[in-house]
């Protein structure tokens, strides 16, 4: 578990019963999709939080690119033979899909081959030659995959890495069956990936912070997020890295290049009442860059962002508003 030590790029506080106290909310951490997962009810019945982890394992097997017999794993392993599916990966991989669309390439599922070639999780501190990067970025091109039904074709060399939609993917499943089972109030916590039912105990909105980037202190934040039946989902810098030789190398890859993204963004956030989508486009808008990604996101119903500059400076999308009345800023959902 010395994973854990894994920087998480937005935290929850000020929250009463974020473990078992016996004030009627039950909570559970576990180390699932290379993350710290926690998922807290508030309101709802306990049994609902060891079926939110079977569903969670259960979509590990099916969409890791680590564990051979997922279905992941078996179409890039397929050589390009069209392979069936589960009904949940096929649906994820049309939705991955039309953010490749969306974002003209800057979100592409068929990342793998440049993303297997760096080592952001054990800080091994090495940088992949140029060539092999180069030849990598030639197979990267989510037009290569297909879905028919539960069939799914990857052509050219194509290897998907689902790791940027995934968890997003997985937290509204989750949500859905919380509340299926009477869940009123929770917290779906996929590190970083934070996914809110109805309020807190208080009858008030949860508040998620957004990390401070690079701070020393790992509770420090830029500002929080009143969030209620929303999901906040933040892509940063400082959430997987290595520095060498001055240079800071970090998990987020220009599917261009192959390389880690070198732009004006520390992080980018959003908030959206899908996952899923918050997910996805939260690496989207980073990898376009600050001007690109906020036209994206006003653009778009139900979805606003909240950008980090390298400056210091804080990008809020129109939707939203900022209270700076107290020591801590307060990002509020307008209307």
């Amino acid at each position: 578990m010395k994973r854990i030590a894994i920087l998480l790029t937005i935290i929850i506080f000020a929250l009463t019963g974020c473990e078992v106290q016996g004030n009627g909310s039950y909570s559970e951490t576990k180390f699932l999709f290379n993350t710290v997962a926690q998922i807290t009810i508030y309101k709802g019945d306990k049994s609902s939080l060891q079926q939110a982890f079977n569903l969670c394992e259960q979509y590990e097997n099916l969409l890791s690119k680590t564990i051979e017999t997922s279905d992941v794993s078996k179409i890039n392993n397929s050589g390009g033979t069209p392979i069936a599916v589960s009904d949940q990966t096929a649906e994820l991989i049309e939705k991955a899909i039309k953010f490749g669309k969306l974002s003209n390439g800057c979100f592409d599922i068929t990342i793998y081959p440049a993303s297997s070639l760096w080592n952001f999780t054990d800080k091994a501190d090495i940088i992949p030659e140029k060539d092999a990067l180069d030849d990598a970025v030639k197979l990267i091109d989510y037009k290569n995959i297909s879905v028919d039904g539960n069939k799914v074709s990857a052509i050219n060399g194509a290897k998907i890495d689902l790791g940027g939609i995934a968890k997003g993917f997985i937290a509204d499943k989750v949500v859905e069956l919380l509340k299926n089972k009477g869940v009123t109030s929770a917290i779906v916590n996929f590190g970083g990936n934070v996914a809110t039912i109805g309020k807190n105990t208080d009858g008030n909105a949860f508040n998620i912070g957004i990390r401070t980037p690079f701070s020393e202190d790992s509770e420090a934040v830029s500002a929080v997020v009143k969030a209620e039946n929303v999901s906040v989902v933040t892509s940063g810098t400082y959430e997987r890295f290595f520095e060498k030789d001055g240079v800071i190398y970090h998990h987020i890859l220009d599917p261009h290049t192959g390389w880690p993204v070198n732009n004006e963004l520390d992080s980018v956030t959003i908030i959206s009442s899908s996952s899923t989508t918050a997910d996805a486009l939260s690496t989207s808008c980073f990898v376009m860059g600050s001007e690109a990604g906020m036209k994206l996101i006003e653009s778009l119903d139900d979805t606003q962002a909240v950008f980090l500059l390298k400056s210091g400076k804080m990008l809020l999308s129109s939707g939203l508003q900022l209270d700076s009345s107290g020591e801590t800023p307060i990002i509020i959902l307008k209307g």
